[in-house]
């Protein structure tokens, strides 16, 4: 469509304003002009240019306000595209930045140094989670800095379902006395409020809390055992010095009624001073399901068929469902059924005190292991240099065996025989 108005012809750009004759000059009306009234115009300036010696130009006018204006409004009609996107565009950046510095209260302008110093806060940022030194599972930084608790549960048939297994990282299993076995639970990064029966210390069971700088809850012990807690510096948390920390159920008989909490233990230990505990978890690895399990059926003989121990591997789960006395072995607590990732078992030399009663084990030095996990079995050689030091295990190439992150059970049994399995 033609705009409303029409541009004036200029003169050439040869041509200069002294150049050009005054007397040829035509006033432009300063008031609207139709195109007609232009083109009238026009062509009495080619006439007059004609009767002219001097070569026909038409005189340089000094155009009004007004004519300024409206040869404004006609470049905006013919570019009005362009005016139109860029006015969107300048609005929009102006919202967005406003938007900013409002939210910010902050000037625009960021020095080089503070950028950086906020680049560098970015990639630093801290895990999430982290390994549990302890279980090997996924747990806050914070939960690796808290100290390992050792509790003994008693594992007779009145203490049967025990309380707070379930949530343990580390299970050690042997015979305390009378052919009826016992458990010391670890707890580091879980804390069960209900954990028990809580039963008597033994010398074996006090070093390899030690491996893991643990506190050791008990109710009294033999009088090899309560000689080594001094002896060997162990972090004593006994019932007998320390009853506000534990409790009694009235559902049990004593012996077998004493409980206690992770929480209510951890207290104990912090006014004690074991804000948290030194030591050298198990070498973990990622899990790795075997296609075709060899090892589906594990069977550990301790004592006789009320203490001995069944697993059944499940793939679903790539656990160890644990069984004892011909029974699934549950959780008091939650009633869950005890699965163990890892099964572990230590051959190592047993006999009985001079008592006659009471069980020792040579846990110090070196003997053969076998251990059960995704579905499959490795037999190496486990050690312990002295009572403070960690449990390692190595393969027959003296290669060193990790194991799966999750709860690993330890038994104790006093020869090689004494451990079965089938695919």
């Amino acid at each position: 469509m033609d705009p409303d108005f029409r541009r004036l012809k200029r003169p050439a750009k040869s041509v200069t304003v002294e150049q050009l004759p005054l007397k040829t000059e035509t006033p432009v009306p300063e008031t609207f002009q139709t195109p007609e009234a232009i083109a009238a115009i026009d062509a009495a300036l080619e006439l007059t240019a004609a009767d002219s010696p001097q070569p026909a130009k038409r005189a340089l006018t000094t155009p009004s306000t007004e004519q300024w204006y409206k040869r404004f409004i006609t470049k905006i009609h013919a570019n009005k595209k362009e005016w139109l996107v860029s006015t969107i565009i300048v609005l929009v950046c102006g919202s967005i930045l406003g938007f900013v510095l409002i939210k910010t209260d902050k000037k625009p302008v960021v020095s080089a140094d503070r950028a950086a110093n906020h680049t560098a806060t970015k990639s630093i940022a801290k895990p999430t989670t982290v390994a549990s030194t302890l279980s090997g599972l996924p747990v806050a930084p914070s939960a690796n800095q808290q100290p390992v608790t050792a509790v003994m549960v008693e594992n007779s048939l009145q203490a049967r379902p025990q309380a707070g297994l379930s949530q343990a990282g580390v299970i050690f299993e042997a015979i305390a006395e009378g052919g009826i076995t016992r458990f010391m639970a670890l707890y580091q990064d879980t804390s069960p409020d209900n954990v028990g029966p809580v039963r008597s210390a033994r010398p074996y069971y006090e070093q390899w809390a030690l491996g893991f700088d643990a506190g050791y809850a008990h109710v009294g012990g033999s009088p090899e055992a309560l000689a080594a807690i001094k002896s060997w510096g162990v972090r004593d948390l006994d019932q007998f010095y320390n009853s506000g920390s534990y409790h009694r159920i009235s559902s049990r008989a004593a012996p077998h009624n004493v409980y206690t909490g992770i929480a209510t233990l951890n207290q104990l230990e912090a006014g004690k001073g074991y804000a948290t505990s030194h030591y050298s978890g198990f070498v973990r690895k990622a899990e790795a399901p075997s296609k075709q399990p060899v090892a589906k059926n594990v069977n550990l003989k301790l004592s006789g068929p009320l203490y001995d121990v069944h697993y059944d591997y499940d793939p679903g789960s790539n656990s160890y469902l644990r069984s004892e006395g011909g029974a699934a072995h549950v959780d008091a607590n939650t009633n869950a059924h005890l699965s163990p990732k890892v099964v572990i078992a230590l051959v190592m030399p047993y006999r009985l005190e001079a008592d006659g009663y009471h069980s020792d084990y040579s846990t110090i030095g070196s003997g053969s292991v076998n251990i059960f996990q995704d579905g499959a079995v490795t037999t190496g050689q486990w050690n312990k240099p002295d009572a403070a030091s960690q449990f390692t295990f190595t393969d027959a190439t003296g290669k060193l065996i990790k194991i799966n992150p999750g709860q690993t059970w330890l038994t104790a049994v006093s020869a090689s025989a004494n451990v079965s399995y089938t695919p």
